[in-house]
């Protein structure tokens, strides 16, 4: 074993302006022996040109599996073995298995070294099964990284897991009720060695770990004086010390999933819990007096959704100053307690979406309630054409400017502006264009 590749598949064609570093792959290459040559091709960012290789890894989305085996049978048509994992084969094992030579369930840096050895010696099993939590946390290794331009966020990683178990959440489909956490004096290490002077964002799905441990990381990355973001459940907002804490350790940015203005909603999603810490504009309220920048994200598609409130949502995310926003059709991904229902219901219009080359980005996967297909298709659309409006833009950012600063308004607007294209490039794109992984000839063993 010489060489091997790691693959970070693309949803539909051109470069993304908003991709950050796959950190799964700065993990994997901290755990691979330094005798061993890594590549990375990330789709997002570069056209796909690759090289002789004795191994292929792949982390897969559920967007991006057509893609990811349209590049795994390639390589294997070639002689070159393909190992894949991340959310997406960890739910449908099976369906992995058609198109990689071996399949990891869980987390993949737990069986990175047997993987390794199994593909030295010709003999990988077809699957590997890693147990939450057990496999080790080494400093990712970002020089795999080295001379790509991906969006200037460092990514880092404190737990996994989440406390909640949300209807639509393929997290929890995923790890269940493990949560872990690392140690803060290993994630303050990490920080340390970080460009000095660029935004982090903590990959956590939830940052509010407990309460206690959440007191212990927020006193370890008060004295580094680094701004960062994350995503945290809007519990947070019912503790008023926990937000002076995170405001006193260089909070910029939060991501809440506010999801829905229906109470019903809420509950059919078993997000009811969102109401702990009052009205939605309670919580807002709590975030602005402390400068805190405000990224919402709601969905739309449950039974209580009429089409009046994608123009409601869209001007009430726009109402309370909100940095950033999504507004996103309801997607039933593999594992989920969703797609389950909906199936039962006999309501999905396309059960492996992923999989079927008529599906295009921001279709309806199923049969709302109360709206068409199309209507669930077409609003969130009209949402995100209201929200990131030009003048809407200015007029956020003009408000936030007081509270914010300079530098803080500033991205907001470059955010703004890369959203608005983003949503222009995805929007009714293929998940695959069916283009070619590489050309003839290239891409086999190393020998």
């Amino acid at each position: 074993m010489r060489h091997v590749t790691f693959v970070r598949p693309a949803l539909g064609e051109g470069p993304s302006a908003d991709a950050m570093t796959p950190l799964v792959f700065a993990i994997l290459r901290a755990l691979t022996p330094p005798e061993i040559a890594t590549t990375l091709i990330d789709e997002r960012i570069e056209p796909f040109v690759p090289v002789a290789t004795d191994l292929v890894a792949m982390t897969v989305e559920t967007f991006t599996a057509r893609r990811a085996w349209e590049i795994a049978d390639a390589y294997r048509a070639r002689g070159v073995p393909v190992v894949v994992g991340g959310h997406h084969p960890s739910m449908v094992p099976e369906e992995a298995g058609l198109h990689a030579d071996a399949v990891v369930i869980g987390d993949g840096e737990a069986v990175w070294g047997e993987i390794l050895r199994d593909a030295a010696a010709g003999r990988l099993r077809r699957r590997y099964e890693a147990a939450p939590g057990a496999g080790p946390r080494p400093m990712p290794d970002r020089s795999i990284f080295a001379g790509r331009r991906y969006a200037p966020v460092s990514l880092v990683q404190v737990g996994r897991g989440c406390r909640f178990a949300c209807d639509f959440c393929s997290i929890h489909a995923f790890y269940g009720t493990h949560r872990e956490q690392r140690p803060v004096a290993d994630v303050v290490a990490e920080i340390e060695t970080l460009p000095a002077g660029r935004m982090i964002f903590f990959v956590d799905d939830n940052l509010l770990f407990r309460r206690d441990r959440f007191e212990d990381l927020m006193r370890g990355l008060a004295p580094l004086q680094r701004r960062w973001s994350c995503q945290i459940s809007i519990d947070v907002a019912r503790d008023d010390r926990l937000l002076d804490l995170m405001a006193a350790a260089g909070c910029a940015l939060v991501l809440i999933g506010f999801e829905s203005l229906r109470p019903d909603n809420l509950k059919q999603m078993r997000k009811n819990w969102n109401g702990v810490a009052g009205t939605y504009d309670d919580v807002i309220a709590r975030l602005r007096a402390r400068g805190i920048m405000l990224y919402g994200t709601f969905v739309f598609g449950y039974d209580a959704d009429r089409r009046e409130d994608f123009e409601k949502t869209a001007r009430f995310a726009e109402a309370m100053g909100m940095a950033i926003a999504n507004f996103n059709p309801l997607t039933p991904m593999p594992g989920t307690g969703l797609i389950s229902r909906l199936a039962a219901e006999g309501r999905l219009l396309r059960p492996t979406w992923w999989l079927d080359p008529a599906h295009r980005y921001g279709d309806a996967i199923f049969h709302p309630r109360a709206m068409t297909p199309d209507d669930l298709r077409d609003g969130p659309t009209a949402a995100r054409a209201i929200f990131y409006g030009l003048g809407s833009i200015a007029a956020r950012a003009l408000r936030g400017l007081p509270r914010w600063g300079l530098v803080a308004t500033g991205l907001m607007l470059l955010a703004n502006v890369v959203s608005r294209r983003e949503i222009a490039r995805k929007q009714a794109a293929p998940l695959s264009a069916g283009r070619g992984p590489e050309p003839d000839g290239e891409g086999a063993p190393c020998g």
